[in-house]
């Protein structure tokens, strides 16, 4: 109870409680507007919380990440343009049931299912954090690069991409965090005698050039987009009878999130898509789903936003990023001086209780700002691309600049933008590879380690029974899309024989 109260009067600060409810005024602005995403606003304002204190810093990005996921269904409900990728599965219901004339008790099942969702994983964050780091304080070296191998291989099914183009980009993405000196050996790596890599790539100007600049010119190819638009007078609250419909779909899908959000690599448009999918498999009236039914909106803003607590759960318990925001958040951890893993909640377990905290004021904010300031939101998809674009430039070129005050860094954000763009016009998502240069440090540091600790031999790696169990759960990862693509062949290959039959 001691560190509960400790961990909530580190967040009770005028101060800190302000920069919360700026990062979820950020965050459901970004949420609302099409194009804009959580992660970039994330790399964005990662250099602007330099100057503040860690607990600020990363309470306001915790924030923001709550919620940008909520506010993408606010765009998703009245212009069916999900603002962001996890409000996709919300407007298969949402914007039928606004199309009806119930845009306001759309945003009411949308807002109050984010909210319960999120709340909920929270509750789990708080109880599963702790148990897990107790775990892996018991973790060898050897664990950890196992546990970091299956964390890579699950990003075969990150973001609904290809999954060989997502381990391509995230194999890239180890390369690339290869540079600079290796810590164990003390050699020198692909620096080319640029004095300014030799402590690797600078993480905040790759990670803005690579969500920012390169949708920035991806957007420039891009012509205005006029959305049909319904009318939200005012947010109207669900019903007594709304809310028996719906309470077991928001219980199950929360669930679902948590754990979604849990595994390496998943996020929340994955666990919104199952939230969905299983809120019509449970249902009784599977066929009245994308007509616009509470149950459609309930499971996967349910899902969506339960995932946000559950993917803090091995980023803080493990320094494993649960998803592409939080391997952000992670990273501005390590800029701050904080090491997340066992150690830091075995050492400072208040933490944890600050950042449950921050992202609990941050559903209550969002919850309010969602009831008063829907249909504001709304409005925002009438900022012209002409001035949202350049801006967001702008904030791009100081965010870089700011990080060590080089220009060094401006170049890396824009070789990096340019990569980007040329990686998303060919498939490749920005978030693998992201992912892979936040592991591949975890993945190449505790494979050096284990190879001197058990005298360069893997089988003697391999005795250890959590080593093999990771091992083998990277192979079931690596073999699951293997199968379903397999599987989607053998489907054409029969669908095609049918028709030449015919």
């Amino acid at each position: 109870m001691d560190l509960m109260l400790t961990g909530f009067g580190m967040v009770a600060d005028p101060a800190i409680i302000g920069v919360i409810l700026i990062g979820v005024i950020i965050g459901v602005l970004v949420g609302a507007l099409p194009g804009l995403s959580s992660p970039m606003a994330i790399a964005l304002l990662i250099p602007f919380t330099i100057p503040m204190t860690p607990i600020a810093a990363i309470a306001m990005l915790a924030g923001l990440y709550c919620a940008g996921t909520f506010g993408g269904s606010i765009t998703a409900i009245l212009i069916n343009a999900p603002g962001a990728p996890p409000a996709a599965a919300t407007a298969l219901d949402g914007y039928p049931m606004a199309k009806r004339g119930e845009a306001g008790r759309a945003l009411g099942l949308a807002t109050i299912s984010s909210v319960t969702g999120g709340i909920l994983s929270l509750l789990i964050l708080l109880l599963a954090a702790p148990l897990l780091a107790r775990i892996a304080i018991t973790f060898t070296s050897a664990e950890y690069f196992a546990l970091a191998l299956f964390a890579l291989s699950m990003l075969a099914s990150i973001s609904g991409k290809s999954s060989i183009r997502n381990l391509i980009a995230g194999l890239v993405g180890v390369l690339l965090s290869t540079i600079g000196i290796h810590l164990t050996t003390g050699v020198e790596r692909f620096t080319f005698g640029v004095n300014e890599l030799y402590d690797g790539l600078p993480f905040v100007p790759v990670l803005i050039g690579l969500f920012a600049v390169a949708e920035l010119l991806k957007q420039s190819r891009v012509g205005e987009t006029v959305f049909e638009r319904v009318r939200a007078n005012v947010m109207k609250l669900p019903s007594r009878e709304d809310f028996q419909r719906i309470k077991y779909t928001v219980l199950r899908s929360s669930g679902l999130g948590t754990f979604i959000g849990i595994l390496p690599a998943e996020g929340a448009t994955v666990a919104a898509i199952m939230g969905y999918n299983e809120a019509r498999r449970w249902s009784d009236r599977k066929e009245e789903f994308g007509t616009g039914i509470p149950e459609g909106i309930a499971g996967p803003e349910a899902a969506n936003n339960a995932a946000t607590g559950g993917a803090m759960v091995p980023t803080l318990a493990l320094g494993i990023p649960g998803s592409v925001s939080t391997a952000l958040i992670l990273g501005a951890m390590v800029m701050h001086g904080l090491k997340p893993g066992p150690y830091l909640l075995e050492n400072q377990p208040q933490f944890l209780y600050a950042i449950f905290a921050a992202m609990l004021i941050a559903n209550l904010a969002f919850m309010a700002i969602g009831i008063a300031g829907a249909k504001l939101f709304s409005q925002l998809t009438l900022i012209p691309r002409t001035i949202l674009w350049p801006s967001v430039l702008v904030f791009a070129i100081i965010g870089s600049y700011a990080h060590s005050s080089s220009f060094f860094d401006i170049w890396v954000m824009a070789i990096a933008g340019i990569v980007g763009y040329f990686m998303l016009r060919i498939g490749f998502g920005p978030a693998p590879l992201i992912m892979g240069l936040v592991l591949g440090p975890i993945v190449e540091e505790n494979f050096s380690k284990a190879m001197i600790i058990h005298d360069n031999s893997i089988l003697s790696m391999m005795e250890r029974p959590l080593v093999l169990l990771f091992f083998g759960l990277t192979i079931l990862s690596l073999a699951g899309p293997v199968r379903s693509a397999i599987k989607a062949r053998r489907d054409r290959n029969l669908l095609m024989a049918t028709k030449e039959g015919e």
